[in-house]
């Protein structure tokens, strides 16, 4: 890939980022930077994507309307919390401030056969998000493993009113993967409907990014990735975008994964 490409991949990559800190250690004056860090010199990233203990110091770093969204995840990142107290960690986010909600699915449960499960908590989450707020749905792909699973869940997301489907919490050993975004893109295709992707967890450079964007518009269409469809989930990746669109990683090294 040559260097103008790369060039252009980063800055894509950037449009599409939802900038992420979900350690479990994370206090306010990372919040402040991860603020300060989404509004780069070359753009800004899509979104901050933060614990919902932060949403409301990062509205007011950030104010009402700005171009970074704000993020925030609920039943995180094991998916097993009762479905009345995700819908009201869902309101209370949303009266915060935020304006993106990314729900894990009970997915042990999906795994153990209930499928219902999955259905009740995304309908559940759905109701309380309200237009223009988004839902996206993690499924954690790496958990459930088997295609047909990944398959089966992203159907009952997509459903059950996901605008997004994630593959990961970033929380387990085998996070998002090529072959997981194949299965959830097409899901998303056969589905007719206008449902965004978002890989997450373990993509840290803009040669990972460019795989992805590359399977993206594969089994969509070349115009498909934009920040209405396509996310990618990370805490790394900003640096190796960062290094390209400044000049600092010399575009061959960055064009070393393709």
């Amino acid at each position: 890939m040559n260097s103008h490409s790369i060039r252009e991949t980063a800055a894509v990559a950037l449009s599409l980022l939802d900038l992420t800190n979900l350690k479990d250690d994370c206090t306010e004056a990372q919040i402040e930077a991860l603020c300060a860090r989404a509004q780069t010199p070359y753009g800004n990233s899509a979104a901050i994507c933060i614990w919902p203990r932060f949403v409301g110091q990062a509205r007011n770093i950030l104010g009402t309307g700005h171009a970074v969204r704000i993020a925030t995840v609920v039943n995180f990142p094991t998916g097993e919390m009762e479905l009345a107290d995700v819908a009201a960690e869902t309101r209370e986010a949303i009266a915060d401030g935020a304006d993106e909600i990314d729900l894990v699915i009970p997915y042990r449960k999906f795994m153990s056969g209930n499928e219902k499960a999955v259905t009740d908590m995304v309908k559940a989450v759905r109701a309380e998000c309200a237009d223009p707020v988004l839902l996206k749905v993690i499924i954690e792909t790496g958990e459930l493993k088997e295609a047909a699973l990944i398959r089966r869940a992203s159907e009952l997301a997509i459903d059950a009113g996901a605008d997004f489907i994630k593959t990961s919490t970033g929380k387990v050993a085998v996070n998002a993967t090529l072959e997981a975004a194949d299965i959830m893109i097409r899901a998303i295709r056969e589905s007719g409907r206008k449902v965004g992707f978002k890989p997450a967890g373990g993509i840290g450079s803009v040669a990972d990014a460019a795989l992805y964007l590359s399977l993206a518009e594969t089994i969509m269409a070349p115009d498909w990735a934009m920040p209405s469809t396509f996310r990618f989930g990370a805490s790394g990746l900003l640096d190796d975008i960062l290094a390209v669109l400044s000049g600092a990683q010399p575009a061959s090294a960055a064009a070393s994964g393709y």
